[in-house]
């Protein structure tokens, strides 16, 4: 039933910018060219890890290129989440709290979209998630470990390293470490690290990443340096939050649940090691992501387990309350998916239909001043596009934006780089392009392409227009 609640409506509207644009093309990208290189663009890109893309990719293949397909992988991830909290309480807690548990988290809304949004946010609360809980039971013993769910639990460590880096054991680590500690358990501390758990760690986690080493001597900087240690210290990132930001998002984005959170706090008292594990849980994953100042709403979704656990074991003496919290969440649930639906953020789904059905196979595209994620999706564009921007400038490195994410791609390609991402005075070069040369351009930008003979709108749609422009063969002119 889960499943089916995940999948029903992850078809129902378009590609959300930017994230959803730009991880699905990535995905697109790879399925077309190279499987174990994500490129933006032609460019390799290197912000993420590769899971997510992997994952679509035999969606992709088998289903075509739409939503549904993108969306197959965060639908997954939400379904590993899901199940691995619901086996957990069935477990330790009865059946009850189990189905009441996974009410809660099916019907929170900040589960429901993060599990049908392509971004790499709900692919690492999964694994850390079921990490958490396989390891969780390898100590159910005191006087021992399991070794079998020591492994599985690092495995999916390894896992959450490729969904989003190292946050997928860095985590799992702060979680469990000090809360065995706290109970002077310190001999299971040093038992986690068994050289079975330790290889299968490495097997998952790392081929990946010295592949990529081997490509590019920049790799291990940039993707470790600057995406983890540089990323999470900086202040010139976007989403600046004040540090309180997850403390209220969390229980926002939890209604109608968090109604019933001041009594299931109360019964931290006297502390019962398992409910202690679960409100530790909670506050690792809040503070770590309030210490840097850019905060996006996904990255606290590995909290959404421990909150839906405690949550629960209030709810299953209230049935009814929870029935009817149960309509009132789905409801909102499927309002907020019909209303992006209807609006449709952001998306220029429609101008890269008219694209594809006006343009010629071959025919270049260009994007002005803008990278639209979500019109090479739509437009099956097989081919790189030309992106015509302010690339001299220096503050590029300064501001996170599709720029730079660009910017830094080209870093490890700069030929492809210089054929791809054009500065402003490249523009006459698209006169004399074989075959018509098609643009997309903000409708404030389109004054200066009059160096283009003949430029005409195709079509225009909030403040974006569709152009075409003749071009012609020079090396060919009289």
């Amino acid at each position: 039933m889960l499943a089916l609640w995940l999948l029903f409506s992850i078809g129902a509207r378009p590609l959300l910018l930017p994230d959803e644009g730009r991880y699905a093309g990535v995905a697109l990208e790879m399925l077309r060219g190279d499987a174990l290189q994500p490129t933006l663009d032609g460019l390799p890109f290197f912000h993420k890890p590769p899971l997510l893309y992997w994952l679509d990719l035999l969606p992709l293949r088998l289903l075509g290129t739409n939503e549904f397909a993108a969306r197959c992988a965060p639908a997954l991830f939400g379904w590993l989440l899901g199940m691995a909290l619901f086996l957990h309480l069935r477990r330790r807690h009865g059946e009850a709290v189990a189905r009441t548990g996974l009410l809660v988290l099916a019907t929170s809304p900040l589960f429901f979209l993060g599990a049908q949004y392509v971004n790499h946010d709900i692919g690492v609360a999964a694994c850390i998630t079921a990490a958490l809980l396989a390891t969780l039971r390898a100590v159910e013993d005191p006087r021992r470990v399991a070794l079998r769910w020591l492994v599985l639990g690092w495995m999916f460590c390894g896992l959450g390293v490729l969904a989003k880096g190292l946050i997928g054991i860095v985590l799992p680590a702060a979680v469990i470490g000090p809360w065995l500690l706290a109970q002077g358990r310190w001999r299971q501390v040093l038992a986690l690290l068994h050289p079975a758990a330790l290889l299968v760690f490495g097997a998952v986690a790392l081929p990946w990443m010295v592949a990529m080493q081997l490509r590019h001597p920049a790799f291990y900087d940039y993707f470790i340096v600057e995406q983890h240690f540089r990323r999470f210290t900086g202040t010139d990132f976007n989403n600046r939050m004040p540090f309180w930001f997850f403390v209220v998002v969390l229980p926002l984005l939890m209604l109608p649940w968090t109604l019933w959170l001041a009594p299931a706090l109360r019964r931290l008292r006297p502390v019962d090691p398992l409910l202690a594990f679960y409100a530790w849980w909670i506050v690792v994953i809040v503070g770590f992501f309030s210490l840097p100042e850019s905060k996006l709403v996904g990255y606290v979704m590995p909290a959404l387990a421990p909150m839906a656990a405690l949550l629960a074991l209030v709810l299953v003496e209230r049935p009814r309350a929870t029935r009817r919290a149960g309509w009132i969440g789905a409801a909102f649930c499927v309002a907020v998916v019909g209303a992006l639906a209807w609006k449709q953020p952001g998306s220029r789904r429609d101008l890269a239909r008219a694209l594809a059905a006006a343009r010629a196979p071959g025919e270049r595209v260009v994007f002005i001043d803008d990278d639209y994620y979500d019109v090479p999706f739509y437009a099956d564009l097989k081919a790189p596009v030309v992106i015509v921007s302010s690339w001299d400038d220096p503050d590029i490195a300064r501001h996170d934006n599709w720029r730079k994410e660009l910017a830094d791609a080209a870093r490890f390609a700069p030929d492809r780089g210089r054929s791809t991402l054009w500065t402003w005075d490249r523009v006459p070069e698209l006169n004399c392009t074989p075959g018509r040369v098609w643009l997309l351009a903000p409708a404030d930008q389109v004054a200066r392409l009059a160096a283009l003979a003949q430029l005409k709108v195709v079509r225009a749609e909030r403040g974006v227009e569709l152009l075409v422009a003749p071009g012609r063969d020079c090396a060919k002119a009289p």
